[in-house]
């Protein structure tokens, strides 16, 4: 009979499993200069990443050589238990990565959402930062590298294309505007403002402690990249992209791919970290909309109005009351009590959470030029090294997607308590290996975004009822999401179909309807993440209180599910096991 391991064996097993994990996430960081940018390295800050044909399948080969060194060099046996979950994560997502690679292509590089072609001016203006005179040659570099990444990108949207994989027709108008917004302006004009990228590197270069010479100098380096480089870059997506237009159809779900349903399964199983079926997905979803119409119905009655719940639903959607004005002021009044609302949630962590982030997080709005095709709002995490903090982005583009009675849960979901908590933690973790301090599954991240939304309902929070409103209305939001999601990529509902359900059954405007249904178009799955997530999490939470009765504490359960980073819902559960099984 074998001996036990002794603490000192599985101390060294476990230092040399994370050197290995820390190891290969190095590698790819190596190999990836946008994700160093992101984690404030600047070793290749002139550079973009190989989105190449070629380079994709160099990762796949690395991936395969990874996981066989994983398997071969570490014994899982003699290793603590944190390593273990570290080890069946890093294994798994490998094993993932090999098994969906035959779906690469499945997807719409270019859409309406997102894409390299806005990616390019909001990581420059976002992530690249200028301390320093070899800073801004960096960004000049990049400008000048801008062709090489699109001659990359339309290569592969012609491959797509050669296996039937075309967006849908309505991508095509938002892609293309958001594409000839980044080439408007000074210099690409005589006339008018300065673009977007030249009054980015403006204001950076500027900023500097330099002299005027140089400056000038770094001003006309950039200039001649965004007109010899940049311009020409877009002018040929914008050509390919206008071309392609002609041969798009309407069709929206996955199903119209080649194993389409396959592919569809597969995108569940990534972002739900489930093995619910489309069919279990879709039921939940009803199940859920019956029960937050209910609730809605309640508010309705303290409310005292009289009349339908669709009735409400107008009311909600067009009283002036509801919206601030959609001028500079009624901004700077929506960003004003978007911050009250965070100090104030700032100001009651202690009672709900152990460990508490040190990075600072910041409330933005989202940039002009790419206001109109972004989402409501989104997150971005600190740098490690603190040189960015946290940011919570609104998009203020028109105040009427920005409803008052709504502004609470948004907060509570893109900043505290939920991804500046979450992101920031893991990013600042001390016993983890970078995969997971930095990485991320979508049920788990979405799923503490929308619990976070109800939590600080539970500690007496949303006193307005129109503002509790709110917050059921982003719930029953992301309920839907379950059924039209399945409804389009499994069921083949049409985008008309998904945006009358969501006309019938939410208080949104038909804008913000029609904006979701074309997001699950081109994101099958990502949208099923929130509420399976939130679901689990409240299960867990359920089961937890179950157990222990009254030696149950809040911030120990919070603890447990933010000290470990972002892990599949599976495993979160085997968290919460132990932590049950230690009391």
């Amino acid at each position: 009979m074998a001996a036990e391991p002794t603490p000192r064996t599985i101390e060294q097993e476990s230092a040399k499993a994370n050197a290995l994990f820390d190891k290969h996430y190095d590698n790819f960081a190596d190999r990836h200069p946008e994700s160093q940018t992101y984690l404030g390295i600047k070793k290749d800050y002139g550079e973009w990443d190989d989105h190449s044909e070629a380079a994709k399948l160099y990762e796949l080969e690395i991936t395969k050589r990874n996981l066989k060194e994983i398997e071969e060099s570490i014994n899982y046996d003699l290793l603590d238990a944190q390593t273990k979950v570290s080890y069946r994560m890093a294994v798994e997502e490998a094993r993932e990565e090999i098994r969906n690679f035959k779906y690469r292509h499945y997807n719409y590089p270019v859409n309406q959402m997102f894409g390299e072609h806005t990616n390019v001016p909001s990581f420059l203006i976002n992530m690249h930062l200028i301390k320093s005179m070899k800073d801004a040659e960096a960004y000049v570099s990049r400008l000048r590298k801008v062709d090489d990444k699109f001659a990359h990108l339309i290569a592969g949207l012609k491959i797509r294309e050669e296996s039937g994989i075309v967006p849908p027709r309505f991508v095509f108008p938002r892609a293309l505007e958001s594409s000839k917004n980044i080439i408007t302006g000074i210099p690409f004009s005589d006339t008018g403002k300065d673009s977007e990228l030249l009054a980015d590197f403006k204001k950076k270069v500027e900023a500097l402690d330099l002299n005027p010479i140089l400056k000038k100098r770094l001003m006309q380096q950039a200039t001649a990249a965004l007109i010899d480089t940049v311009k020409p870059a877009y002018e040929k997506l914008i050509a390919f992209l206008e071309d392609q237009y002609t041969r798009a159809n309407d069709d929206a779900g996955v199903w119209k791919f080649k194993d389409g349903d396959a592919f569809y399964n597969a995108a569940l199983r990534k972002t739900t970290t489930t093995e619910l079926t489309a069919d279990e997905i879709h039921e939940i979803g009803l199940m859920e909309v019956e029960r937050i119409h209910g609730e809605m119905r309640a508010i309705m009655k303290k409310v005292q109005f009289d009349g339908t719940l669709h009735e409400f639903f107008e009311f909600m959607r067009t009283d002036e009351q509801f919206y601030y004005p959609n001028t500079d002021e009624g901004r700077e009044a929506y960003m004003a009590e978007a911050k009250k609302v965070i100090e104030t949630m700032r100001a009651r962590l202690d009672s709900l959470f152990i460990t508490k982030p040190k990075s600072e997080m910041i409330i933005k709005r989202v940039e002009a030029f790419r206001e109109k095709s972004a989402g409501t709002a989104f997150y971005q995490p600190p740098a490690p090294d603190g040189s960015r903090p946290g940011t919570y982005y609104a998009n203020l583009y028109n105040m009427k997607n920005m409803p008052k009675y709504q502004l609470e849960a948004l907060a509570y979901h893109e900043g505290i308590p939920g991804h500046h908590m979450q992101l920031a933690l893991s990013t600042e973790s001390q016993g983890l290996p970078k995969f997971r301090k930095f990485g991320g599954h979508t049920a788990y991240l979405e799923g503490w975004g929308l619990y976070c939304e109800l939590l600080p309902k539970e500690e007496g929070f949303y006193q307005d009822p129109y503002s509790d409103f709110g917050r059921l209305a982003g719930e029953l939001w992301r309920a839907c999401r379950l059924v039209v999601d399945t409804g389009i990529h499994a069921k083949q509902w049409t985008r008309e179909q998904g945006i009358e359900y969501y006309k019938n059954n939410t208080p949104d405007s038909e804008r913000d309807c029609i904006r979701m249904v074309e997001r699950h178009i081109v994101m099958p799955s990502q949208a099923t993440a929130y509420k399976i997530g939130m679901l689990k999490i409240l299960d867990l939470r359920q089961k937890a209180r179950n157990a222990m009765g009254n030696k149950f504490d809040i911030r120990e359960f919070h603890e447990v599910i933010l000290a470990n980073g972002s892990v599949p819902l599976n495993i979160l559960e085997e968290l919460i096991d132990d932590y049950i099984a230690s009391k």
